[in-house]
Parts: C-alpha cells; sequence; structure tokens
C-alpha cells in the first residue's frame, strides 16, 4: 500500500476527527476508496475504538432511485412521468436513523468509479430521496463527521489530470502542516471577525465585471482547519468562512463547476435586497434554478469563503478541493 494512504488515514482519525477509544465510528467506503478504508479501520483498531463499515456506493444508489422511478411509472399507468415523490419513500427510516444516533463519529470515503453515477435519475427524484432522509442526514450530522476522498481514475478524469498527477495533488492538499495553516487562519479569521462590510471587485474584457458589497457585522467567521475541533467537516479543508448579509451588486464566476450532475459554467448573478434578483450561466442554467428555487433562503448568501490551501493549486470540479484553493475567494446560495 502507498505509504501516503496510510498518512491520509492518520491525518483524518487524528487530526480530523480526533478518535478517541471507545469511541463508535461508522465509516462508509466508496467503491473505489478501498485501499483507504483498509488504512482508516486499521488507524482505528490501533486506537481502540469500534467500527461499523457501510459501503458508499453511486451505482448502488442509482439502482435504487431507477428502481423506485419504475415502480412511480407502473403506479400512474403510463402517463409519462417516472419522477417520485418524497411521500414515496419511508420518511423516518428508523435502521439507518439508529445507526447514526448511536455513532460518535461518521467518517465518509468518498472515491467512486463515475463522478455522474446518478445523471440519468430524474432530478426531483434525487430530491426527493434526499428530503425523506432528513432525519437520517441531521442524526449524522449530530455526530463528528468527516468527510474525505480518495484520488481514484473517475476523479482524476475529471479533473482533467494523469492518475498519477491527480495523487500527488491530492495528497499535497490532504498531508498539510494542519496546525501551522490553523494559526495562520486564524488571523484571517480575526480580520473578518472585526470586519463590517467586504466588497469583491474584478474587472474583466471578456466577461461582466463583479462589484458586490456584503455585510459581515456582527458575524462570527470560521476558521476551517480540517477538524471537528475547529468546526470543520472536510478533509482537505483550509479556508475560513463567514455568513454574510444585505448583499448588493453583480457577481460572475468563471469556474465551472458541476451540479446535481449538469455542469455549470460561466454564472452571472445580480443581488438586490440580499437577494439574487437575475441569473444566468452559460451551461447548466436550469441545475441552477433549481439550486435557487429549493427554498426561500437559496437566493441569499449563506457563505463568503477566503481559501487559503496551497496545496491547492489548480481547479479540479470538485468543491471539496476548488473552494479551498490558495488565493481565492468564493459565493455560495
Amino acid at each position: 500500500m502507498d505509504e501516503r494512504v496510510r498518512e491520509h488515514a492518520g491525518v483524518l482519525v487524528d487530526w480530523s476527527a480526533r478518535i478517541e477509544a471507545g469511541d463508535d465510528v461508522v465509516v462508509s467506503v466508496a467503491e473505489d476508496a478501498h485501499d483507504l478504508g483498509v488504512a482508516v479501520v486499521e488507524a482505528l483498531g490501533e486506537r481502540g475504538a469500534n467500527v461499523t463499515t457501510l459501503y458508499g456506493s453511486d451505482e448502488i444508489s442509482r439502482a435504487y432511485l431507477k428502481g423506485s422511478e419504475a415502480r412511480a411509472a407502473d403506479a400512474d399507468a403510463g402517463d409519462g412521468d417516472t419522477a417520485v415523490e418524497a411521500d414515496d419513500f419511508d420518511s423516518d427510516p428508523a435502521v439507518d436513523r439508529a445507526l447514526f444516533e448511536a455513532a460518535d463519529a461518521y467518517l465518509r470515503l468518498g472515491g467512486g468509479r463515475n463522478t455522474t453515477a446518478t445523471a440519468d435519475v430524474d432530478r426531483e427524484t434525487r430530491q426527493a430521496y434526499a428530503k425523506a432522509r432528513k432525519g437520517v442526514r441531521e442524526a449524522r450530522m449530530d455526530t463528528d463527521w468527516v468527510s474525505t476522498v480518495h484520488p481514484t481514475r473517475s476523479l482524476a478524469q475529471q479533473a482533467g489530470m494523469a492518475y498519477e498527477e491527480y495523487q500527488e495533488f491530492v495528497y499535497d492538499a490532504v498531508l498539510r502542516d494542519w496546525e501551522a495553516l490553523a494559526d495562520e487562519m486564524a488571523r484571517m479569521k480575526a480580520i473578518l471577525d472585526d470586519g463590517e462590510e467586504v466588497r469583491i471587485v474584478t474587472e474583466r474584457e471578456d466577461a461582466p465585471d463583479t462589484d458586490v458589497r456584503m455585510s459581515i457585522a456582527g458575524r462570527t467567521a470560521v476558521n476551517s482547519a480540517a477538524s471537528v475541533a475547529y468546526d470543520s467537516h472536510n478533509l482537505p479543508s483550509g479556508e475560513v468562512f463567514t455568513a454574510p448579509y444585505d448583499t448588493e451588486g453583480e457577481a460572475f464566476f468563471d469556474v465551472p463547476m458541476t451540479i446535481d450532475a449538469a455542469r455549470v459554467r460561466n454564472v452571472h448573478l445580480v443581488f438586490e435586497g440580499g437577494e439574487v434578483v437575475d441569473f444566468a450561466a452559460e451551461t447548466g442554467e436550469s441545475a441552477l434554478a433549481s439550486v435557487l428555487d429549493t427554498d426561500p433562503g437559496a437566493r441569499r448568501l449563506g457563505e463568503l469563503g477566503i481559501g487559503m490551501n496551497r496545496g491547492i493549486d489548480r481547479f479540479t470540479d470538485s468543491i471539496l478541493f476548488d473552494e479551498k484553493m490558495g488565493d481565492t475567494v468564493h459565493l455560495a446560495v
């Protein structure tokens, strides 16, 4: 086994999740994250933790959801609508909820075979399933949870990189001096905590300019140092973020990303009165519209983040990495 896999597992168990002897830990292992799963449970055994493992497969999830759509189509007697509603799923799956309610920590090891495995599942079906499992999700998030990813060939392909090149990239992002970075980010947190307004301005010849203002007065920023001790739940991390409000102006986002299995590129948002009042995207506009219409708060900014992980030096179409890229700023609705 690549020694870096064991180092990754050690960072996850010790620094990120802070696992102690006697902790009950649920570990979800994706299809191609087997090596990391082996290293993680070995580390958990060395620390005297109790382990329950799950198989986190997007392909299996797709099979279940497609089966649910087939059932819905049969029930609707061929009216052409295959989408499934939240009421069609068990709204309180007791077994899953009980598992996480009994757990001290949850470790998700991502790294599937296909980054768009559920692309042909109706978006409404996916949303209905997520809505039905809200209680399970809340129970899971009440644990000391951490999500990370094992470098796989599918992720390398999505990032446009050779597999060996992508491995180097991931481990540069994960195997950091996290204590030193936490200290550096603490200084940025202090600046944001003391601040009242942020203005972001960019000028471009080939795209709309960005000139957007937002208030951060009274907000407390998060030093996201890849550890539950810092209220941070992703590995890698390496950002400082806060929750802005009263947003006014326009912002253009030139970095593409995948939302709900759809590629979204060149997004333009217009803010008035703290909300998105107009939007456009070169590609994936319907996926963007779906996000903005999720609920009454979805058109407001939920996050202003400053990326400070300089082990991340390029965009890879993975939000786990892209939003932490050193010397970048991102906004999230």
